[in-house]
């Protein structure tokens, strides 16, 4: 225990703060692969048996068979869970790599964030569908929006720190002030208590039913 905190507690600032980001990362992909892995495997059971009972389909709002049944499930005409099949794995070869002090080159970084934004925007509509149109929630696609939000967070700030977007200066200073701050933190615990405010406030009542 006295390792672990003096792990996080380091003296240098910038290395206290990449085993944040990294660990935030680490946990954030390894969540969002469990999600995306059962997922996966409902899909397979929906594809044989469309009426098959889901464990993660509790009640008329939380239900991922409804949502599965939707076209939006399968928007590339494949099940949207094997894009974190696929992309989650090597968030955590990179989360790993950083906590273990390995430095990627500037583009490679510049390329997971334009990725993990796409990522996050996609999990967001995702959301949106969801929550205006399906009017069903699924409880592991809540978590991986979840854990999407929170490694795209981990990996801004990284490389904004790093100066790794290529941003004009004025841009790049203003924005390291922002972190600097933690205003970046603030967003981050602010939208997701948007999307649990949003979640509670129209089907508070038919989630506990």
């Amino acid at each position: 225990m006295q390792r672990l905190k003096a792990f996080f507690t380091h003296s240098d600032t910038n290395i206290r703060d990449n085993r944040w980001i990294f660990t935030s990362m680490l946990v954030g992909a390894v969540l969002s692969l469990i999600a995306a892995f059962v997922l996966s495997v409902e899909s397979f059971h929906l594809a044989k048996n469309p009426d098959a009972q889901l464990s993660c389909s509790v009640n008329i709002v939380l239900n991922c068979a409804t949502v599965a049944k939707h076209p939006s499930a399968e928007m590339l005409g494949f099940p949207n869970s094997f894009f974190g099949m696929v992309a989650e794995p090597i968030v955590i070869t990179v989360a790993i790599a950083g906590l273990a002090g390995i430095r990627f080159p500037r583009k490679f970084m510049f390329a997971a964030q334009i990725g993990y934004t796409l990522g996050l925007i996609y999990a967001l509509v995702l959301l949106g569908i969801s929550y205006f149109i399906i009017q069903a929630l699924c409880p592991w696609c809540l978590l991986v929006t979840l854990t999407t939000i929170l490694v795209w967070f981990a990996i801004t700030r990284y490389n904004i720190r790093e100066n790794n977007l290529f941003l004009p200066k004025q841009a790049q200073s203003s924005l390291k002030t922002f972190i600097k701050k933690d205003y970046d933190k603030l967003a981050m615990f602010s939208l997701i208590a948007f999307i649990v405010l949003a979640i509670v406030v129209k089907y508070g009542d038919g989630i506990f039913i």
